[in-house]
């Protein structure tokens, strides 16, 4: 048995809801997203976690419905991106059951991502190499303001004539 058959599934589960309960508020969920994603296809792939269906997201993109899969690990439901083929084979469940809500669990963040990352292989050092190397964005149309940066009182420099 390798390492990640090791760690028992409910103790995945509960750390993927964990971290999918903060990606939900912070203020930039992207890498929270990302181990949730790739520890499910994983999950998938070990036939750990079943497909269940497609459902409509409630956060349309561009004012654009689309569909999100639905995820089983353990007694948990996650929805992650569908693939071309998930749209072939699974059925639409139609619109999410808002009344539905999973188990609640108490696990810190640090912990759940702990768990997530042992079992994806995960090693935070490369991600920040990673952000490192990214440009960050900057408009063309942004210009620096210089309120605040102006002498005051003016130094006597200029002569008054």
């Amino acid at each position: 048995m390798n390492g990640k058959q090791s760690i028992p599934l409910s103790e995945i589960a509960k750390a993927l809801f964990t971290i999918n309960r903060h990606a939900k508020t912070a203020p930039e969920p992207k890498h929270l997203y990302f181990i949730k994603k790739e520890a499910i296809n994983r999950l998938l792939n070990e036939r750990r976690a079943q497909k269940v269906g497609l459902h409509f997201s409630n956060h349309p993109k561009f004012s654009n419905q689309h569909s999100t899969l639905l995820v089983k690990v353990d007694d948990y439901f996650f929805h992650i991106p569908p693939t071309k083929d998930d749209f072939k084979k699974l059925e639409h469940l139609g619109e999410l059951d808002s009344s539905y809500r999973n188990p609640q669990t108490k696990m810190s963040l640090s912990h759940a991502k702990k768990i997530v990352y042992n079992y994806i292989n995960w090693h935070p050092a490369a991600d920040k190499q990673h952000r490192v190397s990214q440009k960050r964005y900057t408009s063309s149309y942004f210009t620096p303001s210089s309120l605040g940066k102006m002498e005051w009182p003016p130094t006597k420099t200029r002569r008054n004539y």
